[in-house]
């Protein structure tokens, strides 16, 4: 249970670090869906930041760190714009 909050406390984080990165407005729903969508798009740049990292350095046991969460969910909010 905790885990999971932790996950989502720290996907958060990484979501805002992201929206602050890129300039400008994401059409992102406002209110308790909007931290939630935020949130998700932190902890698929975490996922994005592992798989990229275990491709360009050949270890299977690479877990993204802060820098490598940050890229991923960067990349990951830019396809949100585009699609969006």
């Amino acid at each position: 249970m905790f885990s999971l909050i932790w996950q989502l406390l720290v996907g958060l984080l990484i979501g805002v670090i992201a929206r602050l990165l890129i300039p400008g407005k994401e059409g992102i729903a406002s209110g308790m869906l909007g931290w939630l969508i935020t949130a998700l798009i932190g902890m698929g740049g975490s996922f994005i930041g592992t798989f990229v990292g275990r491709a360009i350095w050949k270890k299977d046991n690479y877990a993204a760190g802060w820098i490598m969460s940050i890229l991923g969910a960067v990349g990951l909010l830019l396809l949100y714009r585009l699609i969006f």
